[in-house]
């Protein structure tokens, strides 16, 4: 579990970053899933955009990824979600 200051932190990080995921019509899948699982392998904190024509909520979409990737909700706002999972390199120092 992340601790405030962990949470702010990386907050401010991904807030330089852009979105490198979009989801969209299709909705998540399991092609999906893989490639943010392999993303949060090699960068640990991941910016995810939900497109206006997904189905599901943010909130929704939010956990599934959390959940199916075994990582950390750190930020949901707007349309966009910030995902964390430390690697065996520990590049955010947390």
């Amino acid at each position: 579990m992340l601790s405030a200051q962990e949470k702010r932190k990386l907050r401010a990080v991904a807030q330089t970053r852009k979105a490198l995921f979009q989801i969209g019509k299709d909705n998540i899948k399991e092609s999906t899933i893989k490639t943010i699982s392999d993303s949060l392998t090699a960068h640990e904190l991941v910016k995810i955009s939900l497109l206006k024509t997904c189905s599901l909520t943010l909130r929704e979409a939010a956990l599934d990824l959390s959940s199916a990737t075994h990582s950390q909700v750190v930020q949901q706002i707007g349309r966009t979600i910030v995902l964390y999972r430390r690697s065996k390199r520990n590049l955010m120092e947390l």
